[in-house]
């Protein structure tokens, strides 16, 4: 006699129907591809060498996801890094992954799987980036017990010595001038970032069967690689 199918709780979930083909690539890609991601920000946070090739790698697999396999997927894969990080690095340096790294590959994913342009996801992106840096920021020193904001200060009235140093200015910056281009020197960092972002995946992308929105003509310029 055959076993009958049970009922789930769960409404129109049955624990013994089959996984289709569908369902099982995407399975297996949000588990690999969020793992991935989860591996690459340990990297970034462990490894002494390789942070700026770390960082430009993070946010591109869980894009990719996005991409491949719709926004349920994308949320699927931030959510299960997310977790994968906690169970690795605990409760606190685990989300550390959001700020900036994980909400920037959502956006990014979500701009380029619904095909809009470059302008929205650049802009916003950098929005994104920019909070998410001030965060870990805040977060980091709260760890490690001494305010980081300071060596970004310290950078900006250095950057503005040498400034007025090259025009033959003397003057003394207040703490209001400062603390305006350390924060200009932040959004210019994630402006570079965030186009280099879509660079890589305009190059890399569309050879993984993954469609990338064209780049605007102002842009065309830079990109000089054709993707196919």
């Amino acid at each position: 006699m055959t076993r009958p199918y049970k009922r789930s709780l769960y409404r129109g979930f049955n624990p013994y129907e089959k996984v289709n083909r569908r369902e099982a690539l995407e399975i297996v890609e949000t588990s690999y591809l969020a793992a991935a991601a989860a591996l690459i920000w340990i990297a970034l946070y462990y490894l002494p060498i390789g942070g700026a090739l770390f960082r430009l790698a993070l946010p591109l697999p869980l894009a990719l996801l996005q991409i491949r396999r719709g926004v349920k997927a994308g949320l699927e894969g931030v959510s299960l890094c997310v977790l994968l990080l906690i169970v690795l690095m605990g409760p606190v340096r685990g989300p550390l992954i959001l700020f900036p790294y994980g909400l920037l590959s959502f956006w990014l994913g979500w701009c380029w799987y619904q095909r809009y342009s470059w302008w929205l996801s650049w802009s916003f992106g950098v929005v994104i980036g920019t909070t998410g840096f001030i965060v870990r920021v805040i977060v980091l020193s709260f760890l490690v017990g001494e305010n980081l904001w300071v060596i970004i200060t310290r950078a900006a009235a250095s950057l503005l010595e040498r400034f007025g140093s090259l025009l033959n200015l003397s003057f003394n910056p207040d703490m209001v001038q400062v603390q305006c281009v350390a924060i200009l020197l932040i959004i210019l960092q994630e402006l570079i970032f965030v186009l280099s972002l879509h660079v890589l995946a305009f190059w890399i992308f569309p050879r993984l069967k993954a469609f990338m929105p064209e780049p605007p003509s102002l842009l065309n310029g830079l990109i000089t690689l054709d993707p196919l």
